[in-house]
């Protein structure tokens, strides 16, 4: 069954905390950033959660174990258990168990969140490709992984041991900047062996599945700050999602997103689990949001009026996304985004 195509951002006229069971959160970008809580971030989480929403945290990082982000984010203000954790790591292991015997050998490529997820999965983590391994799994191993665990995840691949990975995340942000993440550690081995990897983690399905396995959510939020991992997640999950703007997207990558990148909703930061959403209406030829109206160009998007600078974006998404219909807006929006201080 084909799903429709998303031209708006959605109206809620609840609170998202109180229209939705579970918000399945993202973290780097969302919940902290560098290590340190976002602003707003503390606070909206312990307001949605005094009002009944469970929250979970879902993460492609496959180094930390759950017990070691749920520490970190208690330490920040946040109490959270292990058990509210969901790593790509856990999603991985799930996927390998069901492919291979019980009490079989994996190789690992990876950090201890990893190896931790393969255990509580009935599985052994060994380190050598002639440990015999009934599969090879990859995960972010951190900064100091030796450059001989990919030759010898090489060896086992070339010889036909299957091969999986918990993401292809080709970067991660860092303190100092971007760092390389496990997908460029997966090209590594894709170019010594041609082989493909089955991937677990953000946004492909066994990771939705995991933290739905693991949360029992009937009615999930999945909230995030990436358009190619957190949005297409929830697209290829079928659950409605919200786009924070405190990471990585910015006004002009959501203006041109393709349908399995457009979220449900947009908004600040996590402030917005805790409100309505407004409502954008078609105005003419264009899209109404607040005091705001967009429309489309011959070259360009336009947009006049005055308010709120996110009800702006929400009507030049309407605008953008209507006119883009199952493909990419290509209409200029630097001036408009420049208007809403974007």
């Amino acid at each position: 069954m084909s799903r429709s195509v998303r031209t708006r951002p959605e109206a809620s006229g609840q609170a998202l905390s109180e229209a939705y069971d579970t918000a399945l959160l993202d973290l780097d970008g969302v919940v902290y950033a560098g290590g340190n809580a976002i602003v707003h971030a503390v606070e909206s989480l312990a307001t949605a959660r005094a009002g009944g929403m469970r929250l979970a945290y879902v993460t492609n990082n496959a180094l930390r174990t759950p017990d070691a982000v749920a520490g970190h984010l208690t330490e920040l203000g946040i109490p959270t258990g292990a058990d509210e954790v969901i790593t790509s790591a856990q999603a991985v292991a799930r996927l390998i168990s069901e492919q291979v015997p019980a009490g079989a050998r994996v190789l690992v490529i990876g950090g201890e969140g990893l190896r931790v997820a393969l255990r509580e999965r009935g599985l052994v983590p060994v380190e050598s490709a002639d440990d015999d391994p009934a599969a090879v799994v990859q995960g972010f191993g951190g900064p100091d992984l030796a450059w001989g665990r990919f030759a010898e995840a090489s060896y086992a691949v070339a010889r036909g041991v299957p091969w999986f990975a918990s993401n292809t995340d080709l970067t991660i942000p860092s303190g100092r900047g971007i760092a390389p993440g496990n997908g460029a550690a997966v090209e590594v081995v894709r170019i010594a062996t041609g082989a493909e990897p089955q991937v677990a983690g953000k946004p492909l399905p066994p990771m939705h599945r995991e933290t739905i396995l693991r949360t029992g959510a009937e009615r999930p939020l999945v909230v995030g700050d990436r358009l190619d991992t957190d949005i297409e997640g929830a697209f290829n999950g079928e659950v409605d999602s919200l786009l924070v703007l405190t990471g990585v997207t910015d006004g002009a990558q959501l203006l041109a997103a393709p349908p399995q990148h457009r979220p449900t909703y947009v908004d600040a930061d996590l402030r917005g689990m805790l409100t309505g959403q407004p409502e954008v209406t078609a105005d003419g030829e264009g899209f109404r949001c607040g005091g705001w109206t967009a429309s489309a160009g011959a070259e360009r998007l336009e947009l006049s009026g005055e308010g709120e600078s996110l009800d702006g974006l929400r009507a030049l998404c309407a605008t953008a996304w209507a006119a883009a219909g199952e493909g990419v807006c290509e209409l200029g929006a630097g001036k408009a985004l420049a208007r809403l201080g974007l």
